[in-house]
């Protein structure tokens, strides 16, 4: 019950870790360039991080959210989906027989109620959670009291345990949830801030409607594995074809390929092998997020996951480690 009540505290919380997690790597590395100062390392990464962010929204927030305001306004409305000649539009533009047309005409009309109501309840969702994000300016202040105190408070952890081995096994867990945590957080930052770059530019060269729009969309969901990318290539795919956009077959080759490239070039060289997580355990993660806590709970399900596999890992070196010994 108190999970329930309060888990709006307990995801500003976990937001908090994580974001400390992503900056613990530089606030180390200046701690030791600034005589082992770590309040004055945390104070010049913040001030960094705050200057980043205002030159990349000062040069590309104006164009994006232009894109993306006009994209809204001239969206289909949902009435228009199944009209005929919407479609026969863009057969005739796609160069599609008319059964095609016909086949699709059919199926929309069948399935117009389903597809509106979830239109509805999805920007429903949506609006409900960005209302109830007033919590999101208190992340960066928690994130700053665990990149200060986050040591001593693990090392409080630690000896809170008695027996030695017990607390050599709490001890290596909490290390091996730093490090690899840590790296999992930032390889995924990483790996959707590659796709945002390389998408939004790909897009632009081939004269895609709403690049800058579609762009950082897509880069968004690629922090959800395997759910992220499948959807953002769909809505990359259906705002093209409704913007009659005339080289398709070019623009799914381009996804198909850049995914390719993302599942076997980009996120081995990143992530690594050690916190690859099984598309089912990531199904369930995202489907269960969205159940708790919407669009924050299903970007927020993937570290919690990753952070469940640590622990469980370092369980089960634990007891292997036990076997031997008593062995």
């Amino acid at each position: 019950m108190f999970l329930y009540f309060a888990w709006r505290a307990i995801i500003t919380f976990l937001f908090a870790i994580f974001f400390a997690y992503i900056l613990e790597a530089p606030v180390s590395r200046l701690q030791g360039w600034l005589k082992g100062s770590r309040p004055a390392a945390i104070a010049v990464v913040y001030l960094l991080f705050i200057a980043v962010l205002i030159v990349t929204f000062s040069l590309l927030g104006p164009p994006v959210i232009d894109e993306a305001q006009k994209l809204m306004r001239q969206a289909p409305e949902m009435e228009k989906i199944n009209s005929s000649s919407l479609l026969q539009q863009l057969g005739a533009k796609h160069g599609w027989n008319q059964t095609t047309v016909t086949w699709i005409t059919d199926y929309l009309d069948k399935h117009k109620g389903e597809m509106i109501a979830a239109t509805q309840n999805f920007i429903f969702r949506a609006v409900k959670t960005v209302q109830g994000m007033w919590w999101l300016p208190l992340v960066p202040i928690f994130a700053i009291f665990f990149l200060k105190d986050g040591h001593q408070l693990s090392q409080n952890v630690i000896n809170a345990v008695e027996d030695s081995r017990n607390r050599r096994m709490v001890a290596d867990t909490v290390e091996e949830m730093n490090s690899m945590l840590g790296h999992f957080i930032r390889a995924q930052l990483t790996l959707a801030g590659l796709a945002m770059v390389v998408v939004t530019f790909v897009l632009w060269i081939m004269r895609v409607p709403y690049a800058f729009a579609l762009g950082p969309a897509a880069g968004a969901m690629e922090f959800i594995p395997v759910v992220g990318p499948a959807v953002a290539g769909l809505i990359v795919l259906a705002v093209a074809l409704l913007s009659g956009y005339s080289h398709m077959w070019l623009l799914l080759i381009f996804l198909l390929v850049w995914r390719g490239i993302q599942d076997y070039v980009s996120s081995p060289r990143i992530m690594g092998s050690t916190l690859e997580l099984h598309p089912l355990a990531v199904l369930f993660g995202v489907l269960a997020g969205g159940e708790v806590a919407g669009v924050i709970g299903v970007f927020l399900s993937i570290p919690v996951l990753a952070t469940l596999r640590i622990l469980w890992h370092s369980w089960m070196l634990y007891r292997r480690s036990g076997l031997k010994s008593n062995g």
